[in-house]
């Protein structure tokens, strides 16, 4: 006989913020009104604004909901981003870009960074691999547009993602997520209900005394972890001996100068400060490690370095980076904070919340609760977070920086095994080795590993054997492609006023 299940008829979503309104929207995309969706959040809760940068996939989230572009940027007050600038990280006075995008393009059988490093060793290109980036090209000269489908054209090897204010998404995700059937109720959750025979959660409690039942919870309460930790105890595993920080100060200042289509890292001696471009501000932010600095430095050294008048009281953020032993557990499924925390060096914030969102949609129980949906969820959470925190690590570990204490216990630490071994391959052979579940594809890599002076002993052994190539010259015939398109296009403010601009924009 085939056993049947009901659907679940209702979620209970405990916070707001971009983790909650992103889920509401999702899920009422996905499931429509056959299920209640109820997001309980309060208005006396601030929401963490560090989630502005984000990456590519941010796109196909946004389209999956069926959002215009244009519309969500101007509702958001928001910019392209083509990637992050790291200022002083492998050492003062240096710094490199990290492209959303390919290394120039494709010639050849050979990967182009294979002979990039091949002619770099042997001394017939001077500078660094950036100047074959696209994204660097249209970044530094303030341009923007978006990318060709046709992939012969050199205007096909870039990707972008955006800056916004991540309060005005929530209220944007908010509209859209009510305007499908979500409910919003407002309130503090003071307690948690468990069931008695198995510890599920049965309802929650707010202050105002109501009391909110759900069959499936989604705790979106940020660091607290209201339910996964408060009721669950799901567990916590801390990162900090290999990623330090754990406090960020963050203050919006007024924008002083042309909005750049790049997120900006500058290493500090205690941490990094953040700069992202907004329509109309800039978000700024000191990312670093209480047992380096004091709360009185920190905010000095970050308020003496904004390029603008500040525009709120800087607030200050106590974080440890690491990851929940459980995501999903029970009847609950951690999203956003609550889940974990990765600093945003790599603006992976609202990565980390989509791909949450979108395996829980994939892996949505039913009536029956299966325990095989929660494990097979917290495995693929579990490798991601692991396979992100590598890829930060990498650039505390690779630097030659020993001006502070900060860097150098960083350069000084052991880190995992796991991210060894990709140093390995690329600092003996140029070789790039990845799961090929990787966030982070081969151009961001190469980008972190030669712009933090991880040298290649030698280049890859593929292109030896292309001696024949006339490499220079296509390399010559590269760059002037790259010249020549960036020059054809707009900068990247006019685009913003020609196609969406902001009512807040000034």
């Amino acid at each position: 006989m085939t056993e049947t299940f009901q659907p679940l008829s209702s979620i209970v979503i405990v916070g707001g913020g971009s983790a909650g309104w992103m889920t509401a929207a999702a899920l009422s995309d996905t499931i429509g009104r056959d299920c209640t969706i109820t997001l309980i959040e309060s208005e006396a809760i601030g929401t963490v604004g560090v989630g502005e940068a984000t990456i590519p996939p941010i796109r196909n989230f946004n389209q999956r909901l069926g959002i215009d572009e244009a519309t969500f940027v101007k509702e958001t007050a928001g910019s392209y981003k083509l990637g992050i600038q790291f200022v002083d990280w492998a050492r003062k006075g240096h710094s490199y870009f990290h492209p959303f995008g390919q290394y120039g393009a494709e010639f050849d059988k050979v990967p182009f960074y294979h002979h990039w490093m091949r002619a770099k060793a042997n001394g017939e290109v001077e500078g660094p691999i950036d100047d074959f980036s696209m994204c660097w090209a249209m970044a530094k000269a303030g341009k923007f547009a978006h990318p060709e489908a046709d992939r012969r054209k050199i205007q096909s090897t870039f990707d972008y993602a955006y800056h916004f204010d991540a309060g005005l998404y929530a209220a944007f995700l908010r509209r859209y997520a009510e305007a499908r059937g979500v409910r919003r109720v407002e309130g503090k959750v003071v307690e948690v209900t468990q069931r008695a025979d198995d510890g599920f959660i049965d309802s929650v409690t707010l202050d105002n005394g109501e009391s909110v039942p759900g069959e499936f919870f989604v705790d979106c309460s940020g660091f607290r972890g209201l339910l996964i930790e408060g009721a669950l105890e799901a567990g916590y595993d801390d990162w900090q001996h290999w990623l330090p920080c754990d406090r960020a100060i963050a203050v919006p200042c007024a924008k002083s100068s042309a909005i750049t289509p790049y997120t900006r890292s500058t290493a500090k001696a205690a941490g990094w400060q953040w700069r992202i471009p907004l329509q109309h501000r800039t978000g700024n932010g000191y990312v670093h490690c209480s047992e380096f600095i004091s709360a009185d430095e920190a905010r000095e050294t970050l308020m003496s370095s904004l390029d603008g008048a500040p525009e709120a009281d800087p607030r200050t953020l106590r974080f440890v980076t690491g990851r929940r032993r459980k995501f999903w557990d029970k009847n609950c499924v951690a999203i956003g904070l609550s889940a974990g925390f990765m600093e945003p060096l790599e603006s992976t914030s609202l990565h980390l919340i989509q791909y949450g969102i979108l395996r829980l949609i994939a892996l949505l129980p039913d009536s029956e609760m299966s325990p095989l949906l929660a494990h097979e969820y917290n495995a693929q959470t579990q490798a991601e977070y692991e396979r992100i925190r590598d890829f930060l690590i990498l650039h505390y570990k690779a630097t030659s920086r020993d001006d502070s204490e900060l860097w150098r216990y960083c350069s000084a630490m052991e880190i995992p095994d796991s991210l060894q071994y990709k140093i390995d391959h690329f600092r003996n052979y140029g070789l790039l080795v990845a799961d090929e579940r990787e966030l982070f594809a081969n151009p961001s890599w190469i980008a972190v590993y030669l712009g933090q002076d991880v040298t290649p002993r030698r280049a890859p052994a593929l292109a030896e054997m292309r001696r024949t190539m006339p490499v220079a010259e296509r390399m010559g015939q590269v760059a002037r492609a790259m010249e020549e398109a960036v020059d054809q296009m707009p900068r990247h403010e006019d685009f913003l006023a020609r196609h969406c601009r902001s009512p807040l924009a000034n």
